[in-house]
């Protein structure tokens, strides 16, 4: 046996289909019962040939990619927003595409800001693997599901990676991130000045108008300067991907945005 212990009764005793849960993934394997010694459950060559599964040997952690979308067609459809120009003022009538969810998923285009990372030459930049609950892994899932699905992420085979996280917020719900800590450390600081929040707090004084910016989309609007994605490669049990859009999390995102 795998333990070097000596079967008690030397033979199989039965033969048995079981279905079981492995990773948020039904599976159905039939298993042969004898006595192994301290392990429950032996999966042989069979399993791994049939579920396929990504194996880190290094990290001695196994895990199933992300499957690939399957086909669909619509059924039916119908306008989503009955009065889309409802709420917006008629002078902004012809940006109206702007503020749907179609523009915002799609891949900004190149420009002369483009962010870029320059890194020193010392320190480390791997990070480890962070435990994660089922429910953590799920959501994990559908985000990278997501971001793939937009076009904001793409597989890496980065040789440097940060890896990610929740957090948990007011609400007390969580929010995935990626801690950037050693790739900021071994990153050339952007001193671009940044506003004073006393002098922006002065000119709002007999102001009628206001302007309201949702950084977290606004950062999705600056792409990462080609050459420098390898560098904001995040690591996760799924695989390796690279972001092709500014994130949070970098020293250099605020005086770059």
């Amino acid at each position: 046996m795998l333990d070097r212990s000596t079967p008690k009764t030397g033979k199989i005793w039965k033969k048995v289909a079981l279905e079981f849960n492995y990773d948020n993934r039904v599976m159905t394997h039939k298993f042969l019962v004898s006595p192994i010694g301290q392990h429950s459950t032996i999966l042989g060559i069979k399993w791994l040939e049939q579920e396929q599964p990504e194996i880190d040997w290094s990290l001695q952690q196994l895990s199933f990619p992300i499957p690939h979308s399957e086909s669909t067609h619509i059924v039916q459809e119908e306008e989503a927003d009955k009065n889309p120009l409802e709420g917006i003022p008629p002078q902004y009538h012809s940006f109206a595409k702007v503020f749907g969810e179609e523009e915002f998923n799609k891949l900004p285009p190149h420009r002369s800001y483009n962010i870029e990372i320059e890194l020193t030459k010392e320190g480390p930049l791997n990070s480890p693997l962070y435990s994660m609950t089922d429910a953590e892994s799920v959501t994990l899932k559908q985000w990278l599901e997501d971001k793939l699905k937009a076009g904001k992420i793409r597989p890496s085979k980065s040789p440097i990676s940060s890896t990610v996280m929740f957090v948990p917020k007011k609400d007390r719900s969580c929010q995935l991130v990626v801690d950037y800590c050693k790739l900021n450390n071994r990153s050339k600081k952007n001193v671009y000045p940044l506003p004073r929040p006393d002098n922006l707090m002065s000119k709002l004084r007999g102001a009628k108008l206001f302007t309201k910016l949702d950084l977290r989309w606004g950062y999705n609007n600056v792409r990462v300067k080609e050459g420098n994605k390898w560098k904001i490669t995040f690591r996760t049990k799924y695989g390796l991907f690279e972001t092709l859009v500014m994130p949070f999390g970098l020293s250099g995102a605020p005086g770059a945005f």
